[in-house]
């Protein structure tokens, strides 16, 4: 039995859209194409379409995606892997829940409650050494003063915006507009508003802003949050707010 791009599309939640892009790229060919050219997908198709979810879920960009679904060619032990990452997500996702229901419980009876207790499961310092070696102290000092200000509905909102301009990026791209493009620097204006959030509403300036360009493109840890779908999505991302520094507009 094998199934249409529509419906596997209805069946996934996966845009036939991307579908399609992941055909492009040789990440998910389908079974077979139809005499009237349509693609069909069969049970092979879907079990490799779970992994790429997966593996996107954990961050990963589609060239490692498709690196790691090639080199591993049994599909049984290939999950049981990811199973276990999943695993491990979920531990660190548990021992977030239990440090905001005890910050909840502490602030509903008045009694007192550890730092550490607080930020079980959270890592907001482990870009601190990045952030001191080229913008200094200060900054991450501020920075981390920020974000141990909000609360766990604005820690989530923060990240949430990230989220959406990872896709925002992506669909700038899968649109093939140019990083220069009216679109493309709307969103890098809204990047520059995130980033400056990040730094506790300040206007990021010009050489911070082409500091952390780079780094999106340089660094694989940050060039990962924009590869998800595109090989070269952290440098059109590099690009767009270069552009945006150099027109002025920061």
């Amino acid at each position: 039995m094998d199934w249409t791009i529509q419906e596997v599309a209805r069946r996934t939640g996966v845009t036939s859209r991307t579908l399609r892009h992941y055909h492009a790229v040789g990440l998910l060919p389908p079974a077979r194409l139809a005499g009237n050219g349509h693609r069909r997908y069969g049970r092979g198709e879907l079990v490799r379409l779970q992994r790429i979810l997966l593996l996107r879920g954990l961050g990963l960009g589609l060239p490692r995606i498709r690196s790691i679904l090639d080199g591993q060619q049994d599909d049984a032990a290939a999950l049981a892997e990811h199973l276990e990452l999943l695993n491990t997500e979920r531990r660190r996702l548990q021992d977030q829940i239990r440090a905001v229901r005890a910050t909840l419980d502490a602030l509903s009876t008045g009694k007192d409650i550890m730092a550490e207790e607080m930020f079980q499961g959270f890592d907001h310092t482990r870009y601190r050494g990045e952030v001191v070696e080229r913008w200094g102290e200060q900054a991450y000092k501020e920075s981390d003063r920020w974000w141990r200000s909000l609360d766990a509905g604005q820690k989530e909102g923060f990240h949430a915006e990230h989220a959406a301009l990872q896709d925002a990026w992506d669909d700038l791209q899968r649109r093939g507009l140019p990083p220069n493009s009216a679109d493309s620097q709307d969103v890098a204006a809204r990047h520059a508003q995130w980033i400056g959030a990040g730094i506790g509403g300040r206007r990021p300036g010009p050489q911070m802003l082409l500091g952390l360009a780079e780094m999106y493109a340089a660094d694989e840890r940050f060039a990962a949050n924009y590869t998800r779908e595109f090989e070269g999505g952290a440098r059109y991302v590099r690009d767009a707010l270069v552009y945006r520094v150099r027109a002025g507009q920061d």
